[in-house]
């Protein structure tokens, strides 16, 4: 799309370089005369944005690995060293920390930009693609680094996904000794994280060169869809439809930059806790486990999909079943650009498509917050209840109880309580795995009641209420609980988890050849001057 090279060598120098080393021309044609389609809104403004958060993480983790110490007795100590003692090293460890949450934010946003505007139609199949491994590589960075300060939350966070990894069948109990180091989280895997966490940012890179590569090969997308006009195709007077990229995104980028550097220093200043674990100051214990695990914010959603994954599907148990649906999460956006049947690519003209894809960001969000709540939470209103029954006054004789094998214990259980004809209450406990005691209630008068509570835990209590003050009155109960069906954080993250997946392998294959489009225009010149860019 860029055609050929425009840089003319100004000075004897540069002409001496461009025969040896072209790099001025390269940087003259990719960010200076690159041909940018003129309707480029805000939205593609991320990318740039995510160039400088690479940076930003790339040079402050280099700083802080100066003072880092990888030693599970020492790596507490040596962050909270840095960010007292060092000079301005509670600057450099916030912006780092916070520079991983922006990296994200912005991360999301290009993606989610991408959904909408078909950025991974033909030709740019591979610049998608490309993409999805630097997310993959973001999101393993992200939760390396995030085990590094040894807190309580970094410590559990590492066992508990290095556990997850066992489950996936033949090679998993191999990954996860191999990043382990051993068979529990100890020095080895601090020293392995430690080290991976320092190289994957510089393979991140190497990454991002070829997906601004494969952009400038295949052309930037635009709001339209449409692809821009060649130059031999624009009637003589006519503006084109590209203009160079500096000064025109150029001044766009950086006001975007601007303003999302303020929301950036705004955290760090302000708040640069906000968005980590309080569970994460306190150093990491292996005999004391947090009440909640849960990881950073930006990894929220895929914890949520693991969760919702309760039970078991035939032969694949829950554990593994949400080890695979979270990776298939992921694994889904890689074969997008197969899965769209729709020969439009933005969703401005696909109306039907465009309210599916609001949903989608919504259920998104959803996931996001169910990941980060007890997945036992009730969301709507229950009242459980259980009825006791007892028996005022009375006899209580007792027997015993034996089977021949354990297999007959039931039976001889219920035989024994048959036996007791005329008694009010009987009750067998059991002792071993052949014997038991029966304990029956003759005469007395049978009493009953109902008590209720908005939660399994009121309920208990309730429960423990009355039998205390029934007291010795009653020599033993029955208790009959009834659980109504409750709506839970697990409940909707697999209404979440549905639509997830429903959107990506339904809605997008039937709607792209069900729907009729709306009249996509000629050129992308044309919304410029009668619609206005939006």
């Amino acid at each position: 799309m860029s055609g050929p090279s425009t840089y003319e060598p100004k000075s004897g120098l540069t002409r001496w370089l461009d025969k040896r080393l072209p790099i001025l021309r390269l940087a003259h044609d990719s960010f200076v005369a690159y041909p940018t389609p003129r309707n480029l809104n805000y939205w593609w403004t991320f990318g740039a944005m995510l160039s400088l958060c690479l940076v930003v993480q790339i040079v402050t983790g280099i700083v802080l690995a100066m003072h880092y110490v990888p030693h599970i007795n020492m790596a507490f100590a040596s962050v909270q060293r840095l960010e007292r003692d060092v000079p301005f090293g509670w600057l450099i460890q916030n912006i780092h920390a916070v520079g991983a949450s922006m990296f994200f934010l912005a991360v999301y946003i290009h993606m989610f930009r991408g959904l909408y505007y078909g950025s991974y139609k033909a030709p740019r199949e591979l610049l998608w693609i490309l993409g999805c491994v630097i997310y993959v590589l973001m999101v393993a960075t992200g939760f390396l680094g995030y085990t590094l300060p040894w807190g309580q939350m970094s410590f559990w966070g590492a066992t508990v996904i290095t556990n997850l990894l066992g489950a996936l069948p033949v090679v998993g109990e191999s990954i996860k000794n191999w990043l382990s180091g051993g068979f529990s989280i100890d020095q080895p895997t601090i020293n392995r994280f430690f080290s991976l966490h320092y190289l994957l940012p510089f393979v991140i890179a190497g990454v991002v060169a070829l997906h601004v590569w494969a952009l400038h090969e295949a052309g930037q997308g635009n709001p339209t869809g449409v692809e821009p006009r060649k130059a031999s195709e624009i009637p003589a007077g006519e503006k084109g439809d590209t203009v160079a990229f500096t000064p025109y995104a150029t001044m766009k980028d950086l006001f975007a930059a601007v303003l999302f550097l303020i929301l950036f220093a705004t955290f760090v200043f302000f708040m640069p806790d906000a968005l980590g674990h309080a569970d994460n100051f306190i150093p990491a214990n292996p005999l004391q486990t947090p009440p909640e695990i849960v990881p950073e914010w930006y990894l929220l959603p895929f914890y949520a999909i693991l969760r919702a994954v309760d039970f078991n599907i035939g032969p694949i148990d829950s554990k593994l079943g949400g080890v695979l649906a979270m990776f298939a999460a992921i694994g889904v956006l890689f074969v997008l650009p197969w899965l769209d049947t729709s020969r439009v690519r933005s969703m401005r003209y696909r109306p039907i498509a465009r309210q599916f894809f609001l949903i989608f960001v919504v259920v998104c969000v959803i996931l996001g917050w169910c990941g980060g709540q007890n997945p036992g939470r009730i969301l709507v209103p229950a009242t459980f209840s259980a009825t006791l029954e007892w028996v005022e006054g009375g006899a209580v004789t007792e027997s015993a109880v034996r089977a021949e094998s354990e297999s007959q214990w039931a039976q001889a259980a219920a035989d024994a309580q048959a036996a007791q004809t005329g008694a009010a209450m009987t009750a067998v406990s059991r002792t071993s795995e052949t014997e038991g005691t029966l304990r029956a209630v003759s005469g007395g008068t049978p009493q009953t009641r109902t008590v209720t509570g908005n939660s399994v835990d009121a309920l208990e209590a309730a429960i423990t209420e009355v039998k205390t003050e029934i007291g010795q009155a009653a020599p033993f109960f029955n208790v009959e609980r009834v659980t109504p069906f409750t709506f839970t954080v697990t409940r909707l993250s697999q209404i979440a988890t549905f639509y997830y997946f429903f959107f990506f392998l339904v809605l997008l294959p039937v709607l792209g050849l069900r729907e009729t489009p709306g009249r996509v225009p000629d050129t992308i010149a044309k919304p410029v001057t009668t619609q206005g860019a939006a």
